[in-house]
């Protein structure tokens, strides 16, 4: 099941049986009979001290009350627990103090209110955090079906990307894309990801590409899809059987994306290569295709921006931070890097907001998509 996290449910969960499985005391203090409180009765004697998974006691007499514990099963013959606070012992005798109340079922949580065998829990489609992982194991499932975690491969492209460690001349750059993405794609729970780069090599690019085209069910590219003379990356798919889809978008940064299917339905994604292109179109195209391929929407959230914008003439992401204005609310204050190249803006970012093509500008307080990084 530890497998299973933020992965896709793919069946009905059901309880094994009642949730709770028995009336559950839900506070430390002492069980007893309302009814003796409601006729005038105000001392009981202890019966004796009931523990959480112990065998429930029966209540011997009316005029008793059984310590019982958080999480216990309620004592037969009782139907109420009144909290620590509300009564003092002494000698083995209970006196409730004067603001103590005794209603029916009073800090019990009553069997089955939670779940019903043949209801379900959860259904498919759900994405599973803390709290379903928490479901599942309450219905004694060890293993349940999920959707599988796609092969991905994170590729860079570029005679002039440097890794990190190595020295670097003064007309390379290091490659950073690569890493970018592969750590994205690992905070949203993708477990099978690996990264290649590739050289500016048409023959080279080709027969590397489709061995991980074979070995892989996602590929995502960084850089070589423009129009560039030494962009092989779109001829060299063409040539290993992938059909595009789509290139280019009418969108800031990020014009130049790429998109086709592969011979056995891989999919292909060819991210621009300036950084702040490559984060926003992984974020707003890759990860909802492989979230909607394994069986999951999510909805972008929806925020307001404090500064008004000048207008674009198509759709524009605009980094942002996300902070509280004076009522409490979340609103978003822009970012803008000072070109696609600028990753260092996005640093301290909480994600970007989609304005849509608006020629005569956004004012303050205008409401857009939000994508969180």
């Amino acid at each position: 099941m530890r497998a299973c996290v933020r992965r896709v449910l793919r069946q009905n969960i059901e309880a094994e049986r009642d949730n709770p499985p028995f009336d559950r005391v839900c506070m430390d203090g002492v069980a007893m009979a309302s009814a003796e409180f409601s006729a005038g009765r105000r001392q009981f004697r202890i019966q004796a001290t009931q523990a959480a998974g112990a065998v429930p006691l029966n209540l011997a007499a009316p005029d008793m009350a059984i310590e019982i514990m958080t999480g216990a099963v309620m004592p037969p013959g009782t139907d109420c627990v009144i909290p620590l606070e509300e009564y003092e012992l002494s000698n083995g005798m209970l006196t409730l103090k004067s603001e103590a109340t005794a209603q029916p079922w009073r800090n019990v949580q009553r069997r089955g209110s939670d779940s019903q065998p043949g209801v379900p829990m959860l259904t498919p489609g759900a994405r599973l955090g803390a709290a379903e992982i928490a479901v599942v194991a309450s219905a004694g499932l060890a293993e349940i079906e999920v959707s599988r975690q796609p092969r991905v491969m994170v590729i860079s492209t570029g005679d002039e990307l440097i890794e990190p460690g190595q020295v670097i001349a003064d007309h390379q750059v290091r490659r950073s894309n690569a890493y970018a993405v592969v750590a994205a794609l690992q905070e949203q729970g993708f477990t099978s990801v690996d990264d290649a780069h590739l050289r500016d090599d048409e023959a080279l690019m080709r027969r590397r590409l489709g061995e991980l085209l074979d070995a892989n069910d996602v590929l995502v590219l960084s850089g070589g899809v423009s129009k560039g003379k030494f962009d092989f990356v779109p001829a060299a798919l063409k040539a290993l059987g992938v059909e595009e889809v789509f290139y280019q978008v009418a969108q800031r940064p990020g014009r130049p994306m790429w998109f086709g299917f592969g011979p056995r339905g891989q999919l292909v994604f060819g991210l621009p290569g300036n950084p702040v292109a490559t984060l926003v179109c992984l974020r707003r195209f890759v990860l909802p295709a492989l979230w909607f391929a394994m069986s999951w929407e999510a909805a972008p959230e929806r925020v307001t921006i404090l500064e008004p914008m000048h207008g674009r003439k198509m759709a524009y992401f605009m980094p942002v931070s996300l902070r509280p204005d004076a009522a409490g609310l979340t609103r978003a204050s822009i970012r803008p890097p000072q070109g696609p190249g600028d990753f260092l803006a996005l640093a301290g970012t909480d994600g970007f907001v989609e304005l849509p093509p608006q020629v005569e500008g956004y004012p303050a307080g205008f409401v857009a998509d939000f994508y969180r990084w």
